[in-house]
């Protein structure tokens, strides 16, 4: 059997800014995941909450900066919808008025392409010949990457 090494825990608040420091400039991240991130380096509540608060003051860590990321990493390289990328945020404990402010950046017009690509490119690989099942097979594909029901069902007949 073997054993993994356990990493020393930090217990110096000094030595933990500057590491929560690099790990906020490497990426945008949430508040949530820089607190659990401390937590697991095992610095002490109060260090934490110090240190978030020294990050946010530095401009090292904002939760709208992340949102925003977040909304458009999202579309732009997978191909989510509104839906799932709002759950992926509320995941990450982000704010409401937030997400609604950072979904708001995704064009309409893109964002419809994106759907309509999404369908096409899904309908190629269908081997399915009744058209029912077909169109039930995308309207769930297309539920599944976090696009609205309305939309879909919309898009589906455009499409046909």
């Amino acid at each position: 059997m073997e054993f993994k090494p356990v990493p020393a825990k930090i217990t110096d608040p000094k030595v933990g800014l500057t590491k929560a420091e690099h790990y906020c400039a490497y990426q945008e991240r949430s508040q949530q995941e820089v607190r659990n991130k401390l937590y697991d380096w095992g610095l002490y509540p109060r260090d934490v909450e110090q240190i978030l608060s020294t990050l946010i003051e530095n401009n090292f860590l904002s939760e709208e900066r992340f949102a925003k990321a977040y909304v458009q990493g999202k579309f732009n390289q997978k191909g989510w919808g509104r839906i799932k990328i709002k759950q992926g945020l509320k995941l990450k404990r982000v704010p409401d008025v937030l997400i609604r402010k950072a979904l708001s950046i995704i064009d309409t017009d893109a964002y419809e392409q994106a759907l309509k690509h999404t369908l096409e490119k899904k309908a190629r690989l269908l081997n399915e010949k009744n058209a029912y099942k077909r169109n039930y097979k995308l309207q769930q594909y297309a539920l599944n990457r976090g696009f609205e029901s309305e939309l879909v069902a919309d898009m589906l007949k455009d499409l046909e």
